[in-house]
């Protein structure tokens, strides 16, 4: 890799550092910069316990949340690792001409669903393609991102009409 391919993914990881922080910090007390007493909060029944949520980064709750949120998006794609591991993986071998060995490839650069092949457009299928190893051209010639957008609908119907009996 090129020093400047190097610095840009350095940058990108402390970025994704950051984000985490941000977004698994807890939240600080608000101070009142007003001279009136604060008010005495209500006393609250105790509720049940319950398992504590995973912190996921939502998009559109505030500045920090919205930053995390877009640092965990742009971090998966340009690292090659799975920004959202918590989705569980589609089995993609039910594309045709996408076997077991092309599946570990693409698991291996993040690939892992259906949702993720059918999101991309024409310049990150050729970035994709172009990493596939001995799988490049696949990609194109199987109609891999086509079969993608089918399955990821469930459109049995639409797939087998497009691409034949689906195995």
């Amino acid at each position: 890799m090129s020093n400047t391919t190097l610095i840009i993914a350095a940058i990108i990881a402390i970025l994704a550092v950051v984000g985490l922080f941000l977004l698994l910090r807890k939240p600080t007390q608000r101070v009142s910069l007003s001279e009136a007493a604060p008010p005495v909060p209500a006393a609250k029944p105790a509720p049940a316990p319950a398992p504590a949520p995973k912190p996921v980064a939502k998009e559109g709750h505030g500045i920090t949340d919205s930053a995390a949120a877009a640092v965990l998006d742009v971090s998966g794609s340009v690292l090659g690792v799975d920004a959202h591991p918590d989705l569980p993986s589609d089995d993609l071998t039910r594309i045709k001409g996408l076997g077991p060995k092309a599946r570990t490839v693409l698991a291996g650069l993040g690939v892992h669903r259906f949702d993720q092949l059918a999101a991309l457009d024409p310049a990150q299928a050729a970035e994709l393609d172009a990493r596939l190893g001995a799988f490049k051209g696949r990609i194109f010639r199987d109609r891999w991102i086509e079969q993608a957008r089918y399955l990821e609908q469930d459109d049995v119907a639409g797939f087998e009409k497009e691409f034949g009996k689906l195995g």
